[in-house]
């Protein structure tokens, strides 16, 4: 399967540097066992608050005093190989792509044969808590990304 977001799997696989490990639950799973389509976002949240956190990027937004906030924008998540109950996987999260107030973060999730089970893609976007108009990356922001991006 070809997603329109990669060009180059081998590339784009060898760009990840972080990855943050789920075990899939019971009752993330169908009556087959097999993982609910709808749970790899869930999944892909967590990896990304892990990663934006392991970037010093939650801070400001967690303070109910900041007054900038991270939403999500779209997102999607192609399938590729099935993920069953008690399964443990990794998630590995990578900023793509930075705009001015937006970056597109890219998903991988790999089984522990080292089978890449499910990729996605979506946007985020910080705003303004006061007018929820999109704001601005610094460029200390914009220099986290890059550096977990090239490292």
């Amino acid at each position: 399967m070809k997603q329109s977001y990669i060009e180059n799997f081998e590339e784009w696989e060898a760009g990840f540097r972080f990855s943050a490990p789920m075990r899939v639950r019971f009752s993330e799973t169908d009556m087959f066992g097999h993982l609910n389509n709808t749970v790899t976002f869930a999944y892909f949240e967590q990896a990304r608050i892990d990663y934006l956190k392991s970037l010093g990027l939650m801070n400001d937004w967690l303070d109910p005093k900041g007054e900038r906030i991270p939403v999500v924008a779209d997102l999607q998540c192609d399938y590729m190989k099935q993920v069953f109950f008690d399964e443990s996987i990794d998630v590995y999260v990578k900023a793509d792509s930075i705009g001015n107030s937006s970056v597109d973060i890219h998903y991988m999730a790999k089984n522990t044969k080292g089978e890449v089970v499910f990729t996605g893609r979506g946007a985020m976007v910080q705003i303004s808590k006061k007018t929820g108009s999109g704001a601005a990356w610094t460029e200390e922001e914009k220099e986290l990304f890059f550096e977990r991006t090239r490292n």
